[in-house]
């Protein structure tokens, strides 16, 4: 995903978790956030919640790729779930190159058109994992 994002003149900042990537979020501006759903540590929920509450206005892309279930009948649709906790978009890994960049496309320029004034200077993309 960097090595994509990047090479689409993005710049990215990773984190290895949702507790790295909230340090960051709190010592920088980021104009999207890319969250796994299960991560280590602190999974990709909890993180939303708390990216909610420091900086409201970050869009937030989730991917998934794992249920919670072995019979797909009986999983939970995780990627819904986030949307409708505030997540503006979602992946289903594996994904296509030109699915992510039209996310990170279409999350942005919704973003900006939000924002009749920014709020911040332009930031970056984070991603957590």
């Amino acid at each position: 995903m960097r090595l994509l994002l990047e090479r689409a003149d993005h710049s990215v900042v990773t984190a290895g978790d949702g507790r790295k990537g909230l340090a960051l979020l709190e010592a920088g501006d980021f104009d999207l956030l890319f969250l796994d759903i299960f991560m280590p540590g602190m999974d990709g929920f909890e993180t939303m919640r708390m990216v909610h509450q420091l900086r409201p206005l970050v869009p937030i892309i989730v991917m998934s790729g794992r249920p919670i279930s072995s019979d797909e009948g009986d999983a939970p649709d995780f990627l819904t779930m986030a949307t409708k906790l505030g997540a503006v978009s979602s992946l289903q890994k594996p994904f296509k190159p030109a699915a992510l960049l039209a996310a990170v496309a279409d999350c942005l320029e919704a973003a900006n058109r939000r924002s009749s004034a920014p709020s911040h200077a332009p930031g970056g993309v984070a991603s957590c994992p």
